[in-house]
């Protein structure tokens, strides 16, 4: 334990992280006047036209302050209808590509399912064909025997 003047410095246990120590300060003595006593400040006389000069300057700061808060919150609203016009037009732009999407893949399947249905069509036809030169050979072969 060290002490230096009005000051007591007591080491405490080491701990993981480094040394801790406590600083105590002796309290002086009841009747011990300050080696420094502080003068009272003098209070110079303050005019009404100076006071109404701080009035008007703090009421100038006020309207200054109040004016830079109104910029900033305009400017905020402005920020925000940009952002909310600018995701409008995004979702707008999603909603058309999707829905170009879906009419191509709508017109690929109806071509795809006319294209198969023509298909279809051009085998019964052959097949009507067949059984109609079938019926044909059939028919004169009855009419030979």
């Amino acid at each position: 334990m060290a002490s230096s003047g009005d000051i007591l410095v007591k080491e405490l246990d080491k701990r993981a992280s480094g040394q801790a120590f406590e600083v105590l300060l002796n309290p002086s003595a009841p009747d011990a006047k300050g080696e420094f006593p502080l003068p009272t400040p003098k209070k110079k006389d303050v005019s009404l036209e100076e006071i109404q000069r701080k009035l008007d300057a703090a009421e100038e700061r006020r309207k200054t302050q109040e004016a830079d808060m109104l910029k900033h919150l305009a400017e905020k609203r402005e920020h925000e209808k940009e952002v909310l016009q600018k995701a409008m037009e995004e979702n707008d732009n999603f909603s058309k590509m999707a829905e170009e999407k879906l009419n191509q893949k709508m017109e690929a399947n109806k071509e795809k399912r006319e294209a198969r249905m023509a298909e279809l069509n051009e085998k019964f036809k052959e097949k009507d064909k067949k059984l109609e030169e079938v019926r044909k050979n059939k028919e004169t072969k009855e009419e030979d025997n």
